[in-house]
């Protein structure tokens, strides 16, 4: 039920309302973070492995390699909450462990993460921050470009006030109104430009939202709430119970009281 409950909030995780929304602006703020930090997540992953398999004939590579291993997968998972807390997105439900950890209680550190080690999740982890290392590049180029066209008409007329009063430049002396000979004062002007604006900046928080969906596809970030949780202690106890269950069946004493009752 829960699990239920936490993927239909995981569906209202877009973004309605774009202007007047915090998401919003904290969706700018990732994405303007998301070029210096996939930047560092590559060079991490890059030189983390590349020191592991050099400083493999001496011993010390294999455990630097589980180390790195451990490193990118907490990369992964911070990512992933930091856009489930951008969105709003529910807390995920618990993973069940699929290992005894009494028994681990035994071995060394090495045999612990050689057993914790998992090939897929560190090849999934490797390439998702090598392709978050691209769209970080990608969709910080978007974003500025978008939002700097809006807020460049927005401040247009503001821009041409400075200019003509300080250098008595006139920024706005050949353009498409003199071509078509429409005779628009500068307030007209500055009307239209500021309402292309404030349109272009619609879209443009548009566009960032819909990065901010293909960030949170490219990251699995809904992917626990898809797969179904098991809880940890119906997975104790459940041997338990078979136990009892299966008491009557291997020591049948009501059949051998029967003749007892009959003799006497």
């Amino acid at each position: 039920m829960k699990t239920m409950e936490a993927t239909a909030k995981a569906r209202t995780g877009k973004v309605n309302w774009v202007l007047f929304n915090p998401k919003t602006y904290a969706t700018i703020l990732y994405l303007l973070l998301s070029l210096p930090l996939g930047i560092i997540y590559f060079t991490v992953a890059i030189t983390g492995l590349a020191l592991s398999i050099g400083l493999t004939p001496i011993f010390i590579g294999i455990p630097l390699f589980f180390g790195v291993a451990k490193l990118l997968n907490g990369i992964v998972n911070f990512e992933q909450s930091m856009i489930r807390q951008i969105l709003g997105l529910p807390t995920p439900p618990p993973v069940s462990y699929t290992y005894n950890r009494q028994s681990e209680a035994g071995q060394n550190w090495l045999k612990r993460m050689v057993r914790g080690f998992d090939g897929g999740l560190f090849i999934r982890n490797l390439l998702l921050i090598l392709q978050r290392f691209v769209t970080g590049i990608v969709f910080f180029v978007i974003m500025v470009t978008v939002i700097s066209l809006g807020l460049g008409f927005i401040a247009l007329p503001v821009v041409h006030i400075i200019l003509m009063n300080e250098m008595q430049l006139d920024i706005l002396e050949n353009t498409l109104f003199s071509y078509f000979h429409i005779d628009w004062t500068y307030n007209q002007q500055y009307m239209l430009y500021v309402g292309i604006g404030l349109v272009l900046f619609w879209i443009a928080l548009r566009v960032v939202n819909g990065l901010m969906q293909i960030q949170r596809r490219i990251m699995y970030v809904d992917e626990p709430y898809q797969q179904p949780s098991v809880p940890v202690e119906s997975q104790v106890h459940a041997p338990v119970q078979s136990q009892y269950y299966d008491f009557p069946e291997d020591q049948p004493t009501q059949g051998m009281m029967q003749p007892a009752y009959r003799e006497l």
